[in-house]
């Protein structure tokens, strides 16, 4: 089901934020459903707004004061919203709480395949990749066994209908082979410190377990930003659809881009969705507005409707624009000449 347009209409209220801030400090309190050694926790649905702590004075990134707002009727167990560009993080909840991320997994797959490069290569897709969606019930791109496709086609195919089939066949060329692609993944996910997030499959199916795949707001930020410096991801998942013509090779596809946002909330540009019995649906999201670019993260929305995490990431969307930007620092007058 497509977002409607009362998607745009989310309200949240406005928090003016004025002074010289450079940067946020988020206080995470409570209990999470799985925290992780130790880390911040989930703040429970309706709780106050984050803390912002007060930085020294003298701090190079000069004084913060309290943020006294935070978006409103964001149902969504794991959530977290920031600056694309600064890195400031605005508002979260269960930021270092770990929890199943369903097809955002398909976000690495992307980053791991993209970094080996040759997105001109040409793969065939396996007759394997149709038996793996049947057996696990995975999303399809409805790839015909034996075709032809380029890597770049692969991703179309991955990243808008979520084709688990694309990742099979992916995972199978790039690893090479399943059990191999899946060690890529995880140490890929070492080297940019993503200290809580595991992966078992390369799209986020429930197997061997329900949560053996998982993630953190904080981590999966992390990741979004990473593969959003990448033109040929951008490219892609901000597409309503694409279409491959029938060519030398392959059949014709038509494929549809699940994130509902695309399309509907005014400067949507990416990035992936997801969605598991278990997971709940899960957004990994960017939108741009006025030259300014946030950056957010929903997991487990409670499923009310196939747009759940896109309602959600709309009112965080909002909440976030509506804040008053930082004006730049101006420089003291022992730096003028």
């Amino acid at each position: 089901m497509r977002l409607t347009a009362r998607i745009v209409a989310v309200t949240a209220a406005a928090v003016v934020i004025g002074g010289g801030i450079t940067a946020w400090v988020v206080t995470d309190t409570g209990s999470g459903a799985r925290s992780a050694g130790g880390s911040t926790a989930a703040l429970a649905h309706g709780s106050p707004a984050p803390t912002v702590r007060p930085r020294p004075s003298n701090s190079p990134a000069g004084p913060l004061i309290e943020v006294t707002g935070a978006p409103q009727g964001v149902k969504a167990k794991g959530a977290i919203l920031a600056d694309a560009t600064t890195g400031q993080v605005l508002w979260g909840r269960g930021l270092n709480t770990e929890r199943p991320m369903a097809s955002v997994t398909k976000v690495m797959t992307a980053l791991v395949v993209l970094e080996s490069g040759n997105l001109d290569r040409e793969i065939r897709v396996p007759k394997a990749a149709f038996t793996y969606v049947w057996k696990y019930g995975g999303e399809s791109a409805a790839l015909h066994p034996g075709d032809e496709l380029t890597t770049q086609e692969l991703l179309e195919a991955l990243l808008l209908p979520s084709g688990a089939d694309a990742a099979y066949t992916l995972a199978n060329a790039y690893g090479p082979g399943l059990t191999a692609f899946i060690a890529r993944l995880n140490a890929t996910a070492a080297r940019m410190g993503l200290t809580h997030t595991h992966f078992t499959s390369p799209d986020g199916l429930p197997y061997p377990t329900e949560t053996s795949t998982y993630s953190t707001p904080s981590d999966l930020l992390t990741l979004g930003l990473a593969a959003m410096r990448f033109p040929a991801f951008r490219s892609i998942v901000d597409q309503r659809f694409y279409h491959l013509p029938k060519g030398n090779g392959h059949h014709q596809y038509w494929w549809d881009n699940t994130n509902d946002l695309i399309g509907y909330y005014p400067g949507a540009i990416g990035i992936k969705t997801g969605y598991t019995d278990d997971a709940g649906h899960c957004l990994l999201f960017e939108a741009v507005r006025n030259g300014r670019t946030l950056i957010g993260v929903v997991l487990d929305s409670p499923a009310t409707g196939a747009a759940a995490g896109a309602q959600d990431a709309a009112r965080m969307l909002n909440w976030g624009f509506s804040l008053k930007q930082p004006k730049p620092a101006s420089a003291s007058p022992s730096a003028s000449p």
